[in-house]
This record gives structure tokens, sequence and C-alpha cells, in this order.
């Protein structure tokens, strides 16, 4: 599936998170085009990727952003895409500050916003809205969803068997 997603960081110091994102995406088969545009010291070239976004085919627009983190709203304030906004942990604030920054936009202005570093979950909820769209996301969404059910009750085995070890011992 080609190009479908634009993520957009800060910085490269933001790369260490936002490579999540693209894993996921990967995983998925879910095209995308990165870049480094920040609100501060490249409004410009910020405001033409996202302006320009939906004109190249992209459907959805993930945006990472630490301290003042105006990016994702910078960019949702100009295209008619959903952004997703991921707060990135790079201040004393520990990532609060980029949180309040991105989840506080004016009313017409909206950001879906996952948690402080949860670039994870921000490709996980590009696929799913692109899975509106897309069939074949729908189903895989679906598949990684009832692998994460399968892991949980593999889990829940081995604490199970550890719970039953501790009482075994405890009634020697």
């Amino acid at each position: 599936m080609k190009n479908k997603v634009l993520v957009i960081m800060g910085s490269d110091s933001d790369w260490a998170i936002m490579k999540k994102s693209l894993e996921i995406l990967r995983e998925f088969g879910v095209g995308y085009v990165v870049h480094v545009a920040s609100a501060h010291r490249t409004t410009n070239r910020a405001l033409e990727l996202a302006r320009s976004a939906h004109q190249e085919g992209f459907e959805v627009i993930i945006a990472g952003a630490g301290a003042a983190a105006h990016l994702p709203g910078v960019l949702a304030a100009v295209t008619p895409l959903p952004v997703i906004g991921i707060p990135i942990n790079a201040t004393a604030l520990q990532g609060v500050d980029a949180l309040y920054a991105i989840v506080q936009m004016p009313s017409g202005i909206p950001v879906a916003t996952v948690a402080i570093d949860g670039s994870k979950n921000a490709a996980l909820l590009a696929i799913q809205m692109l899975s509106i769209k897309y069939e074949e996301l729908r189903e895989k969404i679906m598949k990684y969803k009832d692998k994460m059910v399968s892991e949980v009750a593999v889990k829940d085995e081995k604490v199970q068997a550890l719970v039953r070890e501790m009482e075994q011992e405890e009634n020697k």
C-alpha cells in the first residue's frame, strides 16, 4: 500500500521514538514517507508538507514533537487529513509539556493524541483509520488483536503456574 501515511518529526533526536511507528507501518504493509520539519525552525517547510499531503495521496499524518510540541497542531491547521500527535519526552518535564501542547488544541483544529512516546499506538491508530477504507488492513488489525489475546492467555498460564509453585512451596 503505497505512501498512505506521512510521518513528520520535529527533530532527528525524535528518531528513536518515531522509528517504532515505522516498524508497525512496515509490519502492516502500509507505505510511508518520513521528514524532519520543525513548527518553529522550518515553519514554511512544515506547512508545505501538510498542505500538499492529501494531493500526494497521503491519508493520515503522524507528527511527533517534544517540548512546546506545536508541530501536530500546525500541521492540522492546514490539512484536511487526520493528524495523530505523539508527545515526545524531550525535556525536564518528561513529555508532559508536549502532551499538553498537543492535546489542548483550539476548537476546530482536532489532533488525535497518543501517550507520551506512544509512537507504536500512533501507527496502530493510523492503520485503524485506514482500515475504514481498506478491508485488507481491517483483517490485519483484527488478526493483530487476536494475537495479543493469545499472548496474554500464554502469560496468564505462566503466572498461574508461578502461583501454584509458590503455594506448593508455602505448604511444605
